[in-house]
């Protein structure tokens, strides 16, 4: 391994190249999710949305039923996907609202996705060969190679016929973000990284680390938009008028599967993330000679680590499923995020040596 400093130039070149045509592509990509959500509100997705959430009524006994006063008893309809909460309501039809047109630029959108993040992994696997490491040995590396695995999450799931769709607006409008933001503000030459970090703990211990970041971040966009679609159910349970967002808020998963979905996903990562903070110590102690030393990123991590646990525990006891858990859920990702922005940017630290 070449530890000199020098890097391959060539490979750091198309690196760069293939990073900017993937920030375009996930452009083009934002650009066709909104026009899923936009076409999808017109036509069948109103009146499939009042269907949805009408309250049933009694009507006159035909002959041959038998009645209770004045009302028939139907026996109960059995709704596919309805959720097991209180109030009953099924899952929103999706962002395109079952429209053509708004599923056509959904199908484009999927596509456009695809193909940046094709684009996206050629880009940091560029970076990997020109730098001879892991790609990941500093800020701008370190926000390329997560939202590249965010995406990569979101189509994985889509692959296995999970119906998240709607993850893909939020999804995408974050990569573009963080993409603009590591090539405009974080961007570091490719070169290698002092000597302290050429080991194996590197591949394991910040890998962890970029995966369970970009599975907490499914979870929390699931957690944050619970927040506003059981806002709105409870709307429609009490008869109240809905905002002006009813229109996207009634083509959302129902807040019992938001819920569920978040809770799974934050469980299954988790102990990832445990043991990404258990190898961090073992890699201080052989860096540094000792396990745990208070430094602002291990204090971080840590502080992290108890708010994941405190939503987890939460949601596994009744009184705090909901909107209380979700709220927890929300926190523990901002943790996550100023840990990563802010004690690397604001906060000078055993860590700052990789710098931004």
């Amino acid at each position: 391994m070449n530890i000199s400093g020098a890097a391959n130039e060539g490979a750091a070149q198309i690196s760069n190249l293939l990073i900017y045509s993937a920030l375009g592509v996930y452009f083009l990509a934002f650009i066709a999710n909104i026009a899923e959500w936009t076409f999808g509100s017109r036509g069948r997705v109103a009146r499939r949305s009042a269907a949805l959430t009408a309250p049933t009524l009694p009507r006159p006994a035909r002959s041959g039923e038998k009645s209770v006063g004045a009302a028939v008893i139907d026996p109960p309809k059995v709704t596919v996907r309805a959720p097991s909460n209180s109030r009953d309501i099924p899952d929103g039809p999706g962002p395109a609202g079952d429209d053509t047109q708004g599923d056509l630029f959904g199908r484009i959108a999927i596509s456009l996705t695809t193909l940046a993040f094709l684009l996206h992994l050629g880009g940091v696997v560029a970076r990997a060969v020109s730098t001879e490491r892991a790609p990941w040995g500093n800020m701008y590396e370190f926000s390329t190679t997560l939202s590249m695995v965010a995406a990569g999450a979101y189509l994985a799931l889509l692959a296995s016929k999970r119906d998240v769709r709607w993850i893909g607006l939020p999804l995408v409008t974050t990569v573009l973000l963080s993409l603009g933001l590591a090539v405009y503000v974080l961007y570091t030459d490719s070169a290698q990284l002092v000597p302290a970090l050429h080991s194996y703990w590197l591949y394991i211990h910040v890998g962890c680390a970029i995966v369970s970041g970009a599975l907490f971040y499914l979870g929390a966009v699931a957690s944050f938009l619970y927040l506003f679609r059981d806002r709105y159910e409870e709307k429609i349970a009490s008869g109240q008028q809905a905002n002006r967002l009813a229109s996207i808020l009634r083509r959302l998963p129902s807040a019992s599967s938001l819920d569920k979905f978040a809770y799974r996903i934050n469980a299954m990562v988790f102990p990832l993330w445990t043991f990404t903070i258990i190898a961090g110590a073992i890699w201080a102690e052989a860096a540094w000679g000792r396990y745990w030393g208070w430094d602002p990123k291990e204090v971080w991590a840590f502080i992290t680590w108890v708010a994941y646990a405190c939503y987890l525990h939460a949601r596994a006891t009744s009184g705090w499923k909901g909107r209380k858990a979700a709220c927890l859920a929300v926190i523990a990702f901002a943790c996550f995020l100023f840990n990563y922005y802010g004690v690397n940017i604001f906060v000078t630290g055993l860590h700052s040596y990789a710098g931004v």
